[in-house]
């Protein structure tokens, strides 16, 4: 009943209000004579309620302290009504004064004006409190409560307490704060306990807990894991409060509070990037960036978007995806200077046109196709855009005299057990043996085309490789699949019980990539600390409990058998290979086998001839012959690594 009751009108809480201060005045009279009634001057008084009612209408008029909605009163409020009242008391304290001077008689005390303050006060913020109080005791009079404990008792955690406290339709009670800090365990916050995170498996089990909250952004990844796998082995709902630019604007409501991501149990914490260094590497260049509209290339265009470019070119032959990014950025970056360009890299004329037109100075060569079982049935195609596409852009690259050429490249290039992590591979020795043929003196193609030791030789282009594993929420990965299969009541579908992957988030991969750009001194392949690799079936476990559900009881977890080219374990250097350390501890450079660049040009020549007429048979021979480690797993080409 009372849950429906609507807001009171303001003239109705401004009334109030009067009538609190007047019976104030009343009091402080009574108190100051000692409660000696008769000893009153009933005409003085007369006088001095009616000086009062003109300057606290005027006083609480003007301040609003009837704008608030009782119910709701805060710290806010408090101190508008605190305000007021030091006003109107002022007010009234030289109102009294210009009535003694002219008059010659006073119309209240000084005494009785301190004392009608404090009452004023008093009773203005008490009857609020009790309002706020009982609406609040009839919202937890309410059967079958979900009962919440809130992680993290900071400026969040007590956001969040009152975001639900002011949302009448939430059947749920705040039981208590937990906190990792000792400083805070004991004190309290709006009435309620703020404990010690560490006994949280006690405090669950004791208080029957339905739900927690994560409302603090600085939880280290391992102990949000800790935590994560006490309440989901209790049978505890996670929730996960909005970003901190939602809490900026004021615009939070519950229903923003949502389960927690399995991609926030995987961040890790923030990466570092020298953050001058890059500005001044970057500072006014004119950037290219290929596969603009996918997953890494689009990132990178948005951190390129930090720093003090010149022009950023973004190249994609998506028109749809690359039209997306570009009214992003509209909206976002009013006043950086970008432009969407599209066309295909393996297209050497429309690429040609770009080079011509742009003049870039670096180039982020992020455009490859990437999905394993795709690539293994068009062999030919994987050909023509992860190396005629990388070649075209390098050799171009080189003509144009581009400062610096970072490739994107995968882990999937290592030891690669299928098409397309082989073709990034070889992407990878074409541009690493090109720079190095560049830095000992030139190179020709096989065009006819040379920088030698002439006198107009354009900067020396450096070719840089960036190697990562897997990237969380990219197009096609395996959380966004899961989370489809299960909205959808199951099954989730794995591969295989013992296949584990490396997990990075975007932004972190994309910070990395420019990193390396910018340290890059030419040739190196710059691998990133990926750090634990992840079971892919616990993966899948987690995040049907995060939903709420019980695997292989609510939601059944198949088998499919590994697809072709799959490998049951991902490698970011094969076995020959070992890393020297750099400035960074993310960033490692990786030593690996060096190629002629004539001789595997003639080899890469080939390739692309077999490639062109669709000989799928011949590619894929070629391929090995390139890239001896390329052994097939779980794919027609087998019969190739035994022919070898």
């Amino acid at each position: 009943m009372f849950s429906k009751l609507e807001i009171v009108p303001r003239w109705i809480i401004f009334t109030i209000d009067i009538c609190l201060s007047v019976f104030a005045l009343l009091l402080a009279e009574i108190v100051r004579h000692n409660f000696l009634i008769d000893s009153i001057d009933a005409l003085s008084l007369y006088k001095s309620v009616i000086l009062t009612i003109i300057i606290n209408t005027l006083v609480f008029f003007n301040i609003k302290t009837f704008a608030g909605i009782v119910r709701y009163t805060s710290a806010q409020d408090s101190f508008r009504i605190l305000f007021a009242i030091t006003l109107a008391s002022l007010a009234v304290f030289f109102s009294n004064a210009l009535v003694v001077v002219f008059f010659g008689q006073s119309l209240i005390s000084n005494v009785t004006i301190i004392i009608y303050s404090l009452f004023s006060f008093l009773f203005l913020i008490t009857y609020r409190v009790i309002v706020k109080y009982f609406f609040m005791y009839i919202k937890n009079a309410k059967l079958d409560k979900i009962r919440i404990i809130i992680y993290g008792a900071g400026e969040a955690g007590v956001a969040t307490k009152r975001t639900f406290d002011h949302d009448n339709k939430v059947n749920k009670t705040i039981i208590a704060f937990v906190d990792d800090d000792l400083r805070k365990v004991g004190k309290a916050i709006d009435g309620v306990k703020i404990l010690d995170a560490a006994s949280l498996e006690n405090l669950i089990i004791k208080h029957e807990v339905d739900e927690i909250i994560f409302a603090s952004y600085t939880i280290p990844s391992e102990r949000k894991e800790q935590i994560v796998d006490v309440c989901l082995e209790n049978d505890v709902r996670i929730l996960n409060i909005p970003p901190p630019d939602v809490w900026a604007r004021g615009d939070v409501s519950t229903a923003q509070i949502q389960n927690l991501n399995i991609e926030d149990l995987l961040n890790r914490k923030s990466i570092q990037i020298d953050i001058d260094g890059i500005q001044d590497q970057l500072k006014g260049k004119r950037i290219l960036i290929t596969g603009a509209a996918g997953s890494i290339g689009s990132e990178i265009v948005r951190q390129l978007m930090k720093f003090e470019t010149g022009l950023i070119i973004m190249c994609d032959q998506s028109e749809t995806g690359l039209h997306t990014l570009y009214l992003e950025l509209e909206e976002t970056h009013k006043n950086t200077n970008f432009h969407a360009f599209i066309g295909d890299v393996k297209d050497e004329k429309r690429m040609q046109f770009l080079f011509d037109l742009f003049k870039p100075h670096y180039v982020y060569h992020a455009a490859a196709y990437k999905h394993v079982p795709m690539m293994e049935d068009n062999p030919a195609e994987a050909i023509k855009t992860n190396v005629l596409g990388t070649k075209t852009i390098a050799d171009l690259s080189v003509r144009h005299g581009v400062q610096k050429f970072v490739m994107i490249s995968t882990d999937k290039a290592v030891n690669p057990t299928n098409i397309m992590g082989a073709s990034k591979r070889i992407a990878e020795i074409y541009v690493q043996s090109l720079n190095n043929s560049l830095s000992n003196d030139g190179v020709i193609f096989s065009n006819g085309l040379s920088y030698l030791n002439e006198s107009d030789v354009k900067p020396i282009t450096k070719f840089i490789t960036t190697r990562f594993g897997n990237v969380l929420g990219s197009n096609g990965s395996v959380i966004p699949r899961f989370k489809q299969q299960i909205e959808k009541g199951g099954p989730v579908t794995v591969t295989h019980p013992e296949i584990t992957r490396y997990f990075m988030t975007i932004p972190e991969a994309c910070r990395l990539v420019l990193e390396a750009g910018c340290m890059g001194k030419g040739g190196e392949i710059f691998v990133f600390d990926m750090g634990k690799s992840v079971k892919i079936v616990e993966l899948a476990k987690k995040m049907i409990r995060l939903a709420g559900l019980v695997p292989n009881e609510d939601i059944k977890i198949t088998y499919s058998g590994l697809r072709p080219g799959e490998k049951l374990y991902e490698e970011l250097l094969n076995d020959n290979e070992n890393t020297m350390p750099t400035h960074h501890e993310k960033i490692m450079i990786g030593k690996v086998r060096e190629y002629v660049f004539n001789e595997i040009e003639a080899q890469i020549y080939q390739l692309l001839d077999h490639a062109i007429i669709n000989d799928n048979r011949k590619v894929v021979i070629q391929m090995k012959t390139i890239v001896p480690e390329f052994k097939s797993k779980n794919s027609k080409f087998e019969e190739f690594d035994q022919i070898g």
